[in-house]
């Protein structure tokens, strides 16, 4: 089984992390920056780290389904769901912007589902799929991240299980030390901003 640390190097290995000026999906602004699809493109590396995530959540009781929010939370949900022996949904964005079900996918009232995502900065677009499920008479039990990367003192409504915290601050655009030094930055990710 995979410790934190090991989930870390692997991230490192493949290049998955990137120093630098980056526009968060947020609105933030941060010095660096984690692209877990360049570690889900493996698909065995996936399965190992979902599979320490499925140990993780076992504390959060039944789980009936897991999804994930396009783009990023479509794989890690997939390998959840696999390793947890659940079905496993996505959801994305409408025309305009609202977090939505589509092509099919269901939640039954009652249905206990854990929210899986790639990394997890603010916590905005899990607590958007939280809702989304709630709309659904779901009942999202938490959110299952391969990084958590919140700034200290964030706390959501969910519990949240991680297979590795990496600490990387998280500046307000009219706050970042990068732009008053003039570096300019890049818009990684894959929401509309």
């Amino acid at each position: 089984m995979l410790s934190g640390k090991e989930v870390e190097e692997l991230l490192i290995a493949v290049g998955a992390v990137f120093d630098g000026h980056f526009l968060l999906s947020s609105g933030n602004h941060a010095p660096r920056y984690v692209q877990c699809a360049k570690l889900l493109q493996h698909p065995a590396l996936a399965a190992r780290v979902a599979s320490l995530l499925a140990e993780q959540v076992g504390e959060l009781g039944r789980i009936d389904a897991v999804i994930g929010p396009a783009l990023g939370g479509i794989i890690i949900a997939y390998e959840l769901g696999r390793a947890l022996g659940t079905r496993a949904i996505f959801s994305e964005r409408d025309a305009e912007g609202r977090m939505t079900l589509r092509r099919g996918f269901e939640i039954s009232p009652g249905e206990r589902i854990l929210i899986a995502e790639d990394v997890v900065t603010t916590g905005g677009s899990s607590l958007e799929v939280a809702q989304l499920v709630e709309g659904h008479g779901g009942v999202p039990v938490g959110i299952a991240c391969i990084v958590d990367r919140r700034p200290a003192g964030t706390e959501l409504s969910l519990p949240v299980i991680a297979a590795v915290r990496i600490e990387i601050p998280v500046y307000p655009p009219n706050d970042c030390p990068l732009c008053r030094r003039g570096i300019p930055y890049v818009k990684p990710g894959s929401r509309k901003r």
